[in-house]
């Protein structure tokens, strides 16, 4: 029973009290099992209702309404991971979206009254609590007079609760270009939270004060109540080829920086970048494989060396008519440690049904 209580003062603590260096990271998880098949390759080429978290200058290419649907759970599924968007074009040089992302583990026991002032346990004083993390995007896209050229906005609304313990409102901006050059390469740029998203917190200091004291030496002290999440760029060039009518390949090769020193194997004072490359094959315009590999980083060792990690990839994808399912793997040989692996996503474009 020590030990339930221990884990359960230790997840409050942890989401509550810790550090906050890499604020709102659910937000750069990533939707779309078909761009995550890809090692999330797409900034250049994303043109459908994704393009509102990918690059929303991607827009523009939508020609009906569309709605995409995705659901992944991490941690042997302690945590759910879902996506919902919708997007639509306005007239024939711009368009809108809006998308939902909520990150969340349910049902965590609240154990820090199980034991009362005279050391009695008593199972009624147990009760549950969530901590979910919410992200509401809109977005706007247009076509400029140069042709091939595309611009997209994202405002953000960040929605982060830990039970009763905590919440949090926050607010950003993205932006995004994109360029087609006649000979079909193609060019984007993704810069997320532009004005360094900020998020404010307010605590429960009551529920505060039953926990201060509950880890020796730890949770001392209220943390700061803002959050601020620095911005981070990326920048990918792509080029599709036809075979025979019926064959397709794109390939993408995406360069993601933070400004910010880190672990990625190319890591500066001033910045940190990673690549990322992703393959996708098309058959008929109707079946697809996907591979891709990303998330490199310099890992220390017990004996203080370093050696590169990566992330391979794998996915594939099935489209007919207005309707496309797409699957990704992305945790393929234990190469590194994989935030999510089993991915599935659905696709419906509204104007194969009238």
């Amino acid at each position: 029973m020590r030990l339930k209580l221990t884990l359960a003062l230790t997840i409050v603590s942890l989401s509550l009290f810790g550090q906050t260096k890499y604020s709102n990271e659910f937000m750069n998880i990533g939707v779309d099992a078909a761009a995550l098949g890809m090692s999330n390759a797409v900034s250049a080429t994303s043109s459908d209702v994704n393009s509102g978290y990918w690059n929303p200058a991607g827009l523009v290419n939508v020609e009906d309404k569309q709605l995409a649907l995705m659901h992944s759970s991490y941690f042997a599924n302690i945590a759910n991971y879902d996506y919902a968007a919708f997007a639509m074009p306005l007239d024939d040089r711009s368009a809108i979206g809006i998308s939902l992302i909520r990150f969340a583990v349910d049902d965590i026991l609240d154990t820090t009254q199980l034991i009362d002032d005279q050391g009695n346990v008593n199972y009624d004083r147990i009760s549950l609590f969530s901590t979910a993390d919410y992200g509401f995007t809109f977005s706007y896209a247009r076509r400029l007079p140069v042709q091939g050229l595309n611009y997209g906005i994202n405002a953000k609304i960040i929605r982060r609760v830990i039970g009763d313990f905590a919440n949090s409102w926050g607010f950003g901006l993205d932006a995004g270009i994109q360029f087609e050059s006649q000979n079909n390469w193609k060019f984007g740029i993704m810069a997320r939270d532009i004005t360094t998203t900020f998020n404010s917190w307010s605590y429960d200091e009551d529920a505060f004060a039953r926990v201060q004291g509950a880890i020796e030496g730890q949770n001392q002290e209220l943390p700061e109540a803002s959050e601020i999440t620095i911005p981070k760029l990326q920048i990918g060039i792509s080029k599709s080829y036809v075979f025979h009518y019926d064959y397709s390949l794109k390939a993408e090769f995406d360069l993601n920086v933070r400004f910010e020193q880190n672990n990625d194997v190319i890591s500066t004072s001033f910045a940190s970048v990673n690549p990322a490359l992703g393959f996708e094959f098309g058959y008929i315009n109707m079946i697809y494989l996907r591979t891709g590999v990303g998330n490199f980083q310099n890992e220390l060792q017990i004996d203080n060396s370093e050696s590169l990690s990566f992330q391979p990839s794998f996915g594939i994808g099935f489209k007919y008519k207005g309707i496309q399912v797409d699957y990704a793997f992305t945790d393929i040989g234990d190469q590194s440690a994989a935030l999510y692996s089993n991915v599935f996503s659905l696709k419906l474009d509204f104007s194969a049904f009238r």
